[in-house]
């Protein structure tokens, strides 16, 4: 099984690099997105590499519960801020309005980075690769960047139900296919613990390339950051302002105060150093603008070990710790 998975992982490697170079040919990517390390910018490194060479903005537009022409705007004034990474998913039921903002803006589908996500009620190896094909359809769009299992557990399962653990394999198998059929450049999963990636790790062929997860400093997954760092895993963190509940916390205020920049700055800029891709959300043109004003400044060791301070394992969202 591990020979396999050598094999196939150095062939899609390879593939994948084989691409690469046609595309630089074509003059679709620059020099630099073919670097293996980051992507530099001033004085901070916008893209990060995946486990299989395929590069992602370290920032991008979140887009949970936005919707309509909210959700329209936001992702047209986003990718008129320079934002070239659109997070969204099958349950968020906005893909096909994201599809036309992309379309609207005039921005070439080679440049930006796509990422959508099977929903918990699409589990399982046919319904998953129903699930791409119709989010590709909504999206209007040839191929995803990256494609993520959403939730660890199935709709309408007990958590502690093996049939979880059964589903997952079966829709990772799913991405695998779509992987290897170049309708996802990268694929991955979301809210996934370090036992439920120990799990996908002992079975699968292609590795995960991302977890994405609910990270801010009240929640700062330390260890599983540490796990999936271990397993070249790229670590992406939704919630990053702690569902607007850290832009009032009193020390996030007051380094935001002394280093004159905003509560969500310092939020950001917080999880840009700890080498995760943070994807903040907002339908507000102002503060769309603000949230990518990040790049040109840093934390000191100082100020990073306070906001780590904050730490007390609290989710404002919902946790998967008790889905087997």
């Amino acid at each position: 099984m591990i020979e396999v998975f050598l094999d196939r992982r150095e062939s899609s490697v390879r593939e994948f690099a084989t691409e690469r170079e046609r595309e630089r040919e074509r003059g679709v990517w620059g020099d630099a997105v073919l670097n293996r390390g980051l992507l530099q910018s001033g004085k901070f490194a916008t893209h990060l590499s995946l486990n299989n060479a395929v590069t992602i903005p370290r920032l991008g537009l979140g887009t949970h519960r936005s919707t309509g022409e909210d959700v329209k705007a936001a992702v047209l004034w986003a990718l008129q801020s320079g934002y070239r990474h659109i997070d969204t998913a099958s349950i968020y039921k906005n893909e096909t309005e994201i599809g036309q903002a992309v379309r609207d803006s005039g921005v070439a589908r080679e440049s930006l980075f796509i990422t959508s996500k099977v929903s918990p009620y699409e589990q399982g190896f046919e319904c998953a690769l129903a699930s791409v094909g119709n989010i590709l359809q909504r999206l209007d769009c040839g191929y995803l960047d990256l494609c993520l299992i959403h939730w660890p557990g199935a709709a309408k399962l007990k958590l502690q139900s093996e049939k979880n653990r059964e589903l997952r394999q079966e829709t990772w198998r799913a991405l695998e296919k779509l992987y290897d059929e170049r309708k996802c450049r990268a694929i991955g999963v979301s809210n996934f613990t370090v036992q439920h990636l120990e799990g996908l790790l002992s079975t699968c062929a292609i590795k995960p390339a991302v977890n994405q997860v609910e990270m801010h400093p009240y929640l700062t997954q330390a260890s599983l950051r540490d796990f999936c760092t271990q397993k070249d895993i790229v670590v992406e963190a939704y919630s990053p302002l702690g569902v607007g509940n850290l832009l009032t916390d009193p020390v996030v205020c007051e380094i935001a105060a002394r280093r004159q920049r905003t509560p969500a700055q310092i939020l950001l800029r917080w999880g840009l150093q700890q080498n995760v891709v943070v994807l903040p959300k907002s339908v507000k043109k102002e503060r769309i603008k603000e949230n990518i004003d990040v790049f040109g400044f840093s934390l000191s060791d100082e100020e990073m070990a306070t906001l780590n301070g904050l730490d007390r394992n609290h989710h404002f969202c919902w946790s998967p710790d008790g889905i087997l």
